[in-house]
């Protein structure tokens, strides 16, 4: 059993762990090695294909089946369009932490998705979006800037440093989506709780992070979609597809330092729009590989590790009773997560 790397019987009753006998207990698996359920830290059942809302929040339920049956049993929503908080105790749902609706300025990022704003009114809607979520509200920190045919911050530095204080006293936490290098700056040093994909951080920036114990969800299969990015806005925005492409080359060593900093570092697909869903394990083995985080720690930021952050407890007494069984050691052959051998979500066996 992992993290402990002990050989021990677990027991389950109802939804939680005991490591106490019951007797008369059901054997749904007889040796492997078992991890705590996955985790997700940024996905976005709300949101299909192609970057638009989803239609409804049987769709919604959809997409977080496809993630469940990978072996991902706990979801972190980073941005939803529509309301599915009916989903919060459907048991054959993983475990969700919502984040509320996207906080962004008007037409500057993708249509339909966001709650755009002026600049006056960003403190007022974080805090409006941290009653929707259940413990953290998403800012969008910067995108695309037409005047300046180039990345930008979404407002200005000191009124986004406002909006985070202010949802942070309302009792959120403030994950924050930046791309460039001017917004990540100014927002790590406003002490947003984390940074979600995170290209333009520099070393400095990552210092700060590790002294303020700041998380990175780099989502490192969307840093991949660069290039592609990069290719339809090559014609009216140059530097921008510039930008983009040195962003996605640089990223793995950006990745690299803050693991070798000690930033707290967990997986996050960005499925959702041009990610499918599903894929937390393979963003685990970028990590991997090409970050050069060891097998143990990718294990750690997609499943104990990342559950003890969103507070969802993990194979200990009393513990959630959410776990996955693989036939291998997955510390040993890391792509054994891709293929779990036993799904146990909420104490029922999925398969």
């Amino acid at each position: 059993m992992l993290p402990d790397d002990e050989v021990r019987d677990l027991w389950l009753v109802g939804d939680r762990v005991t490591l106490s006998p019951m007797p008369g207990a059901e054997t749904v698996a007889s040796g492997g090695f078992i991890l705590p359920g996955l985790v997700d830290a940024h996905c976005h059942i709300g949101v299909a294909d192609g970057g638009v809302p989803v239609e409804s929040v049987a769709q919604a339920k959809e997409l977080a089946l496809i993630d469940r049956d990978a072996g991902v049993l706990a979801l972190r929503d980073a941005g939803s369009p529509i309301d599915y908080r009916v989903l919060d105790d459907d048991p054959d749902v993983p475990r969700l932490i919502r984040a509320g609706r996207h906080v962004s300025p008007p037409k500057r990022y993708l249509r339909g998705l966001a709650a755009e704003v002026g600049e006056a009114e960003v403190v007022a809607e974080l805090v409006r979006q941290a009653t929707r979520g259940t413990g953290w509200v998403k800012l969008v920190g910067d995108w695309l800037d037409r005047d300046r045919a180039d990345l930008g911050p979404a407002w200005d530095p000191a009124v986004m440093a406002a909006a985070v204080r202010a949802a942070q006293a309302a009792g959120a936490r403030v994950a924050v989506h930046t791309f460039g290098e001017e917004a990540v700056s100014a927002l790590v040093r406003a002490g947003v709780d984390s940074v979600e994909h995170g290209s333009g951080l520099n070393d400095d920036d990552i210092a700060e992070m590790g002294r303020r114990g700041t998380a990175l969800v780099p989502t490192m299969i969307n840093i991949l979609t660069f290039g592609s990015i990069a290719a339809q806005a090559e014609g009216k925005f140059p530097a921008y597809a510039r930008h983009m492409r040195d962003l996605q080359a640089g990223f793995p060593a950006v990745v690299r330092h803050a693991y070798e900093a000690g930033v707290p570092i967990y997986v996050g697909s960005d499925a959702g729009g041009g990610i499918s869903h599903g894929l937390a394990a393979r963003e685990m083995l970028l990590l991997h590989e090409s970050a050069g985080m060891s097998a143990l720690d990718a294990l750690a930021a997609g499943s104990w590790r990342a559950r003890e952050w969103l507070g969802l407890p993990g194979l200990v007494e009393g513990g959630a009773a959410d776990l996955v069984v693989y036939e291998a050691d997955p510390r040993q052959h890391l792509a054994t997560v891709l293929s779990p051998q036993r799904i146990v979500l909420k104490g029922r066996v999925i398969r």
